[in-house]
């Protein structure tokens, strides 16, 4: 049995009912110290090692399962009180929920209206737990978390003292702990720091300040960071089944391990722990079940899906909060990583390893965002660049009907064979979750151990951070301002580490630093980096590792034939298993990635609705390449017009070029193709076509070179 976090936690097991201290009694901040004498490793082992280590160590003291984002914070609070740690992961670190949030570090402002509307504690002590644990975390990561101003947009005057009274409630119980105070704009002073915004009945707006951070890349901090205090922890590791013995005193069988697969070799080993802990997220039912097949579901998963668009749709510094869509839900509009992130939504769904966005939650998002932007901001389904779909392991209420009135709350569930399960909760309380895990397993399981010491711990990368270390990269290095940027925020300390991996470029400058793709500043020593990272696949780089598959998927699979090739060589891959790895990340775009729902909007099948004169206009531009008037074009008429206007583009290119718009994929685009891609563009379905531009262009220059006739001239001398 057990009961939610709330005024107190309360952990009931078939044997006894212990009472831990109350949730409040954390909220109080004090910075802890590194533990004294704890070994430190300088280089973290290598994956070869962290399964030698699970391999032979007698018995461990925990076993997490789960790598995400509340089991790798189990693996560091335990590992850091000197608990012998270990953690295995199916997939990749982060590679499920906490890898597709919204990137948000914050306490719930929709949480607190609750609590105050239905006068409820829980959801209040909830929200003033975030609040405290949103505080911890941006000082435990500065570089790859920061504070980020939110502006609410009001368009009625009697929500202004609403919002303003809610807002400020939001500041109160953050108490000492608040990021910045926050503060109301006039109409004119919100129109100047987001231009975008709609202004027609516009009263004025609100701005807060919650925190934002680089969720696979915090997760991944937090794994390396109890591996490098001593925690064997193995990705691509999966628990085949547990391992029970009957314990002596009661005669009942216990759980005392499990029996784990390599993913990538297939081979099998047993890791005996005095306690399991399961951190499965969405997964927690299928891993309670294995302990008991009778078991109940606990968990009832949600899907959230988010877009990302070109940053051009939000300022470089401000996010958009619309605290009431047409269905209720929240829609938060951010700018990340230079680009803007949109979502979420919120719907019930099955639990799956692959969630896939949906086009009608895609254009549900657009339809939301165009609510609040200027009708001068076309917002266009083709600017979708990347879209993902989470699953959010929520608490089941036997009593609620829909998952929108489910508190992301979290439970924590000890079963009659000891298996220790920690479900629920949100990114931002993870390492308190972690904690009050902990302090349960020791107290039922009777280990040895000593309070949390989690607080103010300071992750992977953190330490030798400063917000100018970048200049030093750019001076000792000769790296491009982006990338020694990007290198700092991503890893801290640790990006002189990637420095100096970065290869000479050959040019004046940038000195080093080959970028995987031109528009975004991941360097390819970033990819020899990750294997490091215990990288073991290219979705693990694309992204985990860097966040390029999030931020624009064709930029991903761009990149995608070079970090096969740099992982290939680092990790003896033969032809065979480069075309696998190619194969399954061009997989995981299409898939997972939105790449699916992005290209479907040009397809053999697109209708084509254009004007008389528009039709002639481009069926002009298409002759101008099809000068042997065949009906369709191919690389070579591309390129015979190109030369003829001095253009050069390379050949690869081209072939990339006509294959984003050869919908029947036969080598060439007939004029009925170029008709659809324009169509489509006209609609908004599709935007940033090369093709498209490089025709315009060409046209234009050819037009320019033309000799003008003496009729329409007027005549001579």
């Amino acid at each position: 049995m057990m009961i939610a976090n709330g005024k107190s936690s309360l952990f009931l097991s078939p044997h006894c009912v212990v009472l831990l201290k109350p949730t409040g009694s954390r909220l109080s901040y004090v910075k802890a110290a590194e533990p004294i004498g704890m070994y430190h490793h300088d280089e973290l082992p290598s994956r070869e090692a962290q399964l030698m280590a699970l391999k032979t160590t007698k018995e461990f003291d925990v076993l997490i399962v789960g790598g995400g984002a509340t089991g790798s914070g189990c693996a560091l609070d335990a590992v850091t009180r000197n608990l012998k740690t270990a953690l295995v992961e199916r997939d990749d670190f982060s590679s499920g929920t906490s890898s597709r949030s919204t990137k948000l570090i914050h306490g719930g402002v929709r949480y607190l209206q609750k609590a105050i509307m239905k006068l409820d504690y829980e959801q209040y002590m909830m929200v003033k737990e975030a609040l405290h644990e949103r505080s911890n975390l941006l000082e435990i990561a500065p570089h790859l978390s920061s504070p980020l101003p939110i502006m609410l947009p009001v368009y009625k005057w009697w929500q202004l003292p609403y919002f303003w009274f809610g807002i400020k409630m939001y500041d109160l119980v953050a108490g000492t702990e608040c990021l910045k105070s926050s503060y109301v704009l006039s109409k004119t002073k919100a129109l100047e720091l987001f231009p975008m915004l709609k202004k027609d009945e516009l009263v004025g707006a609100i701005v807060y300040y919650d925190g934002q951070h680089n969720d696979a890349r915090m997760n991944l901090a937090v794994a390396l960071t109890a591996a490098r205090y001593g925690a064997a922890i193995a990705n691509y590791t999966e628990v085949v089944r547990l391992l029970k013995e009957t314990d002596p005193e009661s005669g009942k069988e216990r759980v005392c391990g499990a029996r784990c697969r390599d993913v990538i070799t297939g081979q099998e080993f047993d890791v005996r722990a005095k306690c399991v802990i399961n951190a499965t997220g969405p997964f927690t039912d299928t891993l309670r079940k294995m302990d008991d097949p009778k078991n109940s579901n606990i968990c009832q998963p949600s899907a959230g899906v988010h877009i990302v668009i070109p940053g051009y749709y939000s300022p470089d510094h401000m996010g958009l909060l619309d605290p009431a869509t047409s269905d209720g839900r929240v829609i938060f509009f951010l700018p990340w990583e230079k680009m803007t992130i949109a979502g979420t939504t919120d719907t019930p769904t099955d639990v799956t390893a692959h969630p896939i966005p949906t086009e009608e939650d895609i254009n549900f998002i657009l339809t939301e965002v165009r609510n609040y932007l200027s009708p001068d901001v076309e917002v266009r389904r083709g600017d979708v660049l990347a879209a993902w779909s989470g699953i959010r392991p929520l608490v089941t209420d036997p009593n609620s009907k829909d998952t929108q009135s489910i508190c992301r709350n979290h439970i924590v569930n000890i079963s009659d064979s000891g298996l220790v399960t920690i479900a629920g909760g949100k990114w931002t309380t993870y390492r308190a979750m972690a904690e009050e895990t902990l302090d349960a397993a020791i107290k039922a399981l009777k280990l040895k151990a000593g309070p949390s010491r989690t607080v103010g711990f300071m992750l992977e990368g953190a330490k030798d951070w400063t917000p100018t270390m970048y200049i030093r990269l750019v001076q000792d290095y000769g790296l491009e301002i982006e990338v020694a940027q990007h290198l700092a925020s991503t890893y801290g300390g640790k990006a002189f580490e990637v420095a100096k991996m970065a290869q000479v470029t050959g040019k004046r400058w940038p000195i080093v630093g080959k970028r995987l793709v031109s528009e975004f500043p991941y360097i390819e020593s970033e990819v020899q980096y990750a294997i490091k990272e215990y990288a073991c696949t290219a979705i693990d780089v694309i992204a985990r590792r860097t966040r390029l598959g999030f931020l624009n998927v064709q930029a991903a699979d761009e990149a995608l034939p070079r970090i096969v090739e740099i992982m290939g060589k680092h990790l003896k891959w033969n032809e065979q298993k480069k075309k696998e790895e190619l194969e399954a990340a061009k997989q995981f775009l299409y898939y997972e990635m939105g790449y699916k729902s992005r290209s479907e909007q040009l397809t053999d099948r697109s209708e084509i609705s254009l004007t008389p004169s528009e039709a002639e206009r481009y069926k002009k531009r298409f002759h101008k390449f099809d000068k042997d008037k065949k009906g369709f074009i191919t690389i070579v008429d591309v390129q015979r017009v190109l030369e003829s206007i001095s253009v050069q583009i390379d050949e690869n290119a081209l072939h990339e070029i006509l294959n984003e718009v050869d919908l029947n994929k036969n080598g060439q685009v007939e004029l009925n193709e170029f008709l659809q891609l324009m169509s489509a563009i006209q609609k908004g379905q599709v935007s940033g076509s090369r093709l498209a531009i490089l025709m315009k262009t060409a046209e234009e220059n050819l037009d320019q070179r033309e000799p003008v006739s003496v009729d329409r001239s007027g005549g001579g001398v």
